[in-house]
């Protein structure tokens, strides 16, 4: 909470962050050492990151090609 009280915004992780955490849940996978309970929860920790990074992706991709329409085209606004 701010200091009016109320909640801040949640911010989007970075796609940086996104992918450290995804190379380390697959560093998990590939030891292969731990119980199956626990490499079946990896996988699905793996499922969830790697959809939200493609979509953090796709939102960052959209964000650059405006930017590059609008510095092509000026009467396009950013």
């Amino acid at each position: 909470m701010n200091r009016a009280g109320t909640e801040r915004p949640v911010e989007a992780p970075r796609f940086e962050d996104l992918l450290a955490t995804l190379e380390q849940t697959i560093a998990e996978l590939a030891g292969g050492t731990a119980p199956l309970e626990e490499l079946v929860a990896a996988h699905q920790r793996a499922l969830r990151i790697l959809a939200e990074a493609q979509s953090r992706l796709d939102e960052l991709k959209g964000r650059a090609d405006q930017i590059s329409r609008s510095l092509l085209d000026p009467n396009v606004s950013a």
